[in-house]
């Protein structure tokens, strides 16, 4: 696919209620002349600012019917702009739908402690790290321990709260049995996955260990730039016992497309959307939280919450562990295969083969699929077809 190619938004989508991209661009400078934001989040928000705006050049959409034109300006493509996500949400699913195994996959929740929370905000790399690795190292002890078996786990990370406060937790995806260590037979978990009392003890075991790790290495600080036996103490000590710690298990999905589709709504998400937005101006911003309940935040305060969940550079927040990691699914590995192999009654509802996404008219079909709006259909006259023309991208001023 052309890397400038951006499907046309079709006219009066969004234009009902605020939208993000306006609150973005009316609060957005205000900010970026704050001296206290961050460097990374700074370049964030200049990126998101650009986006979909003549400084990124785009199309002039002309309808082959009636002659309606709509410009449409590229857009910025970072993973924490609120109006990028669609497409690459789409393209997401359809990769992972190759690789899905046909069984039931339970939905489990890791939530870091509250009191790891400032922990985690000094650094974050780190701490996201380490959550990553405890979640993934729990579910890998208690299935050989248990099960014998290895699983196949997907994990994405979230940082936000519907109210947009910090609030770091991991979705995964994890198959309702394994593979067998031995590779002879595939293992069945239908009912359950573990105990949620031992799974919250093994995860504050591994996530308190690999903390301390990185600790003694110098690499996280918690009072002064040198190790503190003390320090730590005293975090351990205000830590809740294990039978507090947040763990979350849903019953396993009764069929494997459900389960791709599920996790799509995590994969690419960002703390809010435009769906979520009640009203917007200079004194305030209103969106929804949970059912009818809503909150109004001053713009300047929604920005800072929004930025708040800005990841550290090149941090791969959707990971794979397992059965579903790389390592498993190469030729010389063979156990994702074998896996599948010895699944004796795949479920009712069969995997579709992934659609090409390499070209501009099938990555229009996908998202034709996705939205059931058809991105190139006249709003004009909605009977002609939308061609694209380029927009030159405006000149840099010369010195």
């Amino acid at each position: 696919m052309a890397a400038s190619f951006r499907p046309p938004v079709r006219a009066g989508a969004g234009d009902d209620g605020p939208r993000l991209a306006d609150i973005f661009r009316r609060h957005g400078p205000r900010l970026l002349a704050d001296d206290r934001l961050s460097p990374r989040r700074h370049r964030v928000l200049q990126t998101i600012l650009k986006c979909r705006t003549a400084a990124l050049g785009g199309h002039l959409y002309v309808c082959d019917r009636c002659g309606h034109r709509v410009p449409v300006y590229n857009s910025c493509r970072n993973r924490h702009c609120p109006t990028c996500q669609s497409l690459d949400q789409a393209r997401w699913i359809a990769a992972r739908t190759e690789r899905l195994l046909p069984v039931g996959h339970h939905h489990v929740v890791f939530t870091l402690p509250a009191q790891l929370r400032p922990l985690a905000r000094r650094h974050p790399r780190q701490v996201y790290g380490a959550l990553f690795t405890a979640a993934s190292r729990t579910l890998e002890l208690l299935a050989k321990d248990v099960l014998g078996a290895r699983l196949g786990i997907t994990a994405v990370l979230h940082t936000w709260t519907r109210t947009l406060d910090f609030h770091p937790h991991l979705h995964c995806i994890v198959t309702a049995g394994g593979l067998a260590l031995d590779g002879s037979r595939w293992v069945e978990r239908t009912r359950y996955l573990f105990h949620v009392d031992r799974m919250k003890a093994v995860f504050r075991g591994r996530l308190l260990a690999e903390l301390q790790r990185l600790h003694r290495g110098n690499d996280i600080v918690l009072d002064g730039d040198e190790y503190d036996a003390d320090a730590w103490g005293r975090l351990v000590r205000a830590l809740p016992p294990p039978g507090k710690w947040v763990v979350y298990v849903q019953p396993p999905f009764s069929r494997s497309t459900h389960v791709v589709k599920y996790l799509g709504r995590y994969t690419h998400r960002v703390g809010i959307s435009d769906a979520r937005l009640i009203a917007a101006d200079d004194r305030g911003v209103t969106f929804r939280t949970h059912g009818d309940d809503h909150i109004t935040l001053p713009p300047d305060v929604f920005l800072r919450r929004f930025l708040q969940h800005v990841l550290p550079r090149a941090f791969h927040k959707i990971r794979h562990f397992g059965l579903y990691s790389s390592a498993h699914q190469r030729p010389d590995s063979g156990l994702w295969r074998r896996a599948r192999d010895l699944i004796a009654a795949p479920d009712t509802d069969p995997l579709d083969p992934p659609p090409d996404t390499d070209t501009d008219t099938d990555a229009l079909a996908l998202l034709h699929a996705l939205t059931g709006i058809d991105p190139l259909q006249c709003p004009a006259c909605e009977r002609g077809r939308l061609h694209p023309r380029p927009l030159p991208r405006p000149r840099a001023r010369a010195p």
